[in-house]
């Protein structure tokens, strides 16, 4: 039995699935860490992997930064949390600013749900409106709202120009379906149909520029600018969701895809690895949060929503996180999705690697993915993805078991070959 055996066997017996995450189960038990050093992983069995999925697409530095480090540990001789505001809070918050054209003010979470929450709560309260509006494949957390349609069956998935409201969870309330309207993504036409219809009751409309669970079906041209303009003639607050995809620009996908959002939600990156999220956008807006005038119109806290700790890791991530570096990263990225679908051209492989920028999908189909349905409409079955999952594993290399990965700034060209050769070996097994 090994060391991987042994433990999950052990944490099985006290958390359902021996982990409190569901995306890092997959069957017999998936791989436990021992530790991790820039680009690569080192399990409880002394196997080091090439990490490419790095705490769900978190670390936008790898693991065990130096100088992330180094802020840490500095400040933990002064002291891990405390209630009082701290200056590297602000500094935190003010290089978000300055970075994120539409972000006039800020706000801390502990990570994206919240976040996403957070924001869906100030677009109701701005407008008097309760009605969510979210894309068809658009995954944006636990929140009960959010929780629909992000895997739908063919079978459930409603007319192509209106698609319907699934639930993805149990546990959700009965009244969530009647609370949330289901859009298409990159269907203008049929988005303003929708919303001729339905904009009236509609507080927001929140999506992701470049969403993993929709296929990473990047925006069409206009497309974004097209949602700016139809959500400020129906007087609904536009929600951009940059928990993952903010590492696609320095200034966040915004920046990449264009149009302006309201309000936007972060978190993974910006937290130099320590738990994270945060709401900006118009001062109007976020004014409904601001105590100084008495009690605030929307209450929101935590009690560690802006901890020293994460701030300050925070801060040096982004600090790090320079033009010069997405740029690399983003070559680096084009480059890696070039080669490994050459390897599956070449291997007779129904497959494509997906995504922009430092975000990449395995999906297991040749079709122009331009939406969810797009992206596994004539897919092979779920179960190749997890053979391929666990032979990249057995390979050298760690993503998701639905195929999400990324790179991260330590690593090198070297790094990529190694990437792209487990590719060849994985689909040729």
């Amino acid at each position: 039995m090994t060391a991987t055996d042994a433990l999950y066997q052990h944490a099985a017996g006290v958390m359902p699935g021996g982990t409190s995450r569901l995306h890092y189960y997959y069957p017999p038990h998936p791989i436990y860490a021992a530790s991790g050093r820039g680009c690569r992983l080192t399990d409880v069995d002394g196997v080091e992997r090439i990490d490419c999925l790095n705490n769900m697409t978190s670390l936008i530095h790898g693991h065990a930064d130096p100088d992330i480090n180094a802020a840490i540990i500095d400040q933990l001789q002064r002291g891990t949390a405390w209630s009082e505001p701290g200056e590297a809070e602000w500094r935190l918050a003010q290089l978000m600013v300055d970075r994120v054209a539409s972000v006039e003010r800020i706000r801390f979470a502990n990570s994206g749900t919240e976040a996403v929450m957070m924001a869906i709560k100030l677009a109701r309260e701005f407008t008097g409106r309760s009605v969510l509006a979210k894309f068809e494949g658009h995954y944006h957390g636990y929140y009960d709202y959010v929780q629909v349609s992000v895997a739908t069956p063919p079978d459930r998935w409603g007319p192509d120009d209106a698609p319907a409201t699934v639930p993805v969870s149990g546990g959700l309330a009965e009244s969530v379906v009647g609370e949330v309207l289901v859009l298409p993504w990159n269907r203008p036409e049929a988005v303003e149909a929708l919303l001729a219809k339905h904009g009236h009751r509609i507080a927001a409309l929140i999506l992701d520029p470049l969403s993993n669970r929709c296929g990473m079906a990047p925006p069409a041209a206009g497309f974004m600018e097209f949602l700016t303009e139809i959500t400020r003639r129906h007087g609904i607050v536009l929600i951009y969701d940059e928990v993952i995809s903010f590492r696609m620009g320095h200034g966040g996908a915004q920046a990449r895809y264009g149009g302006t959002p309201d309000l936007t939600t972060f978190g993974k990156i910006m937290g130099g690895g320590l738990p994270v999220g945060a709401v900006g956008g118009r001062a109007e807006i976020m004014s409904l949060l601001d105590p100084t005038g008495g009690k605030p119109r929307l209450e929101s806290g935590g009690t560690f929503s802006g901890n020293p700790l994460t701030m300050v890791a925070g801060l040096a991530a982004m600090q790090k996180y320079t033009e010069a570096e997405v740029a690399r990263l983003h070559a680096m990225g084009d480059d890696l999705r070039r080669r490994v679908d050459q390897v599956f051209a070449q291997a007779g492989e129904v497959a494509q690697l997906a995504g922009d920028g430092s975000l990449f999908r395995v999906l297991l189909t040749r079709d122009v993915v331009t939406d969810y349905r797009s992206s596994v409409r004539n897919a092979q079955p779920m179960a190749r993805m997890g053979e391929l999952h666990k032979r990249l594993l057995h390979e050298g290399v760690i993503i998701s078991r639905i195929g999400l990965g990324c790179l991260s700034t330590p690593m090198v060209t070297g790094d990529i070959d190694q990437i792209v050769a487990a590719f060849e070996r994985a689909v040729a097994r």
